[in-house]
């Protein structure tokens, strides 16, 4: 199947899927608003790609091979025009979203699909805006995208078939296993669950219940969690939690998704997480 993709945003996001398209045999464009953004993106799936070789999961010239596949630009008609499969992959802000993807409709060649990499913006409110509704679905990759193994494949109201089946095909290509959210509620399915257990883990070492460390511990033995649920903000991103969760609230009213207090100062002192070496744990 492999093709030509667009991707519509350097960060974390972004270059993953990017990175792993390419290592797929995919022809990748990156798109972002500068220069130094579109610099960053590329050295970060550099370095990744340097950690795969060093571990012996790709051979260095197919790392090099896939660095080639990768073209970077500002100007997103360029990036899209020729694109099969777009997927705009910027931070969860409905607004800037919809404004992508005006321009993404304008400049994508007939029958291309266009996917937003979203956590818990309905497909729908994005589509919305576009003139081929049926052409858009919800990618929602996870992070870091080189070594998770899910994408939550999301239907707005008016998501084809063909669009969904065509989605399913690019992710499993590029080595996910999908899992269909057919109702693009706020949050979807993943986002819901781990913004629920995260605002209450976040309330109970708020409220000095029990330590953050003690907390992750007890998830990890008690439930067989991989990661506990704030190691696994700390990864996701403070900030990129308090958003989603901000935007489940919205949609629902629901206080179980109700940030607490602590969260919503973490991330205005700057306290992101991995990416800013400070979050509920300590990185160097």
């Amino acid at each position: 199947m492999a093709g030509s993709l667009a991707v519509i945003g350097s960060g974390l996001m972004g270059s993953g899927i990017a990175q792993v398209a390419a290592v797929a045999g995919w022809t990748v464009s990156v798109r972002d608003v500068t220069d130094e953004a579109l610099a960053r993106g590329r050295a970060g799936i550099e370095k990744s790609l340097a950690k795969f070789t060093e571990k012996g999961k790709i051979a260095a010239a197919d790392a090099e091979a896939a660095l080639a596949r990768i073209t970077w630009t500002t100007d997103l008609a360029e990036a899209v025009a020729g694109a099969d499969i777009i997927v705009e992959a910027v931070f969860e802000n409905l607004e800037l979203k919809q404004e992508i993807f005006k321009e993404i409709d304008v400049a994508a060649k007939p029958g291309a699909v266009l996917a937003t990499n979203t956590s818990a913006i309905p497909i729908t409110q994005i589509a919305a805006v576009t003139s081929r509704p049926e052409s858009v679905v919800g990618t929602h990759f996870f992070s870091p995208v080189p070594m998770m193994k899910l994408c939550e494949l999301v239907r707005g109201l008016k998501t084809s078939d063909e669009t969904l089946a065509t989605a399913r095909a690019f992710a499993e290509e590029i080595g996910k296993t999908c899992v269909v959210v057919n109702r693009d509620v706020a949050g979807f399915a993943t986002t819901r669950l781990i913004c629920a257990l995260v605002m209450e883990a976040v309330s109970l070492v708020e409220n000095g219940v029990i330590s953050a460390e003690d907390l992750d511990v007890a998830c990890k033995l008690g439930f067989g969690h991989v990661m506990g649920p704030l190691a696994t903000t700390d990864l996701t991103g403070l900030d990129v939690l308090l958003s989603a969760t901000k935007n489940i609230y919205r949609d629902t009213g629901d206080p179980k998704f109700f940030p607490p207090e602590l969260l919503a100062r973490m991330v205005a002192a700057g306290d992101h997480g991995r990416k800013t070496g400070k979050g509920f744990y300590a990185y160097e």
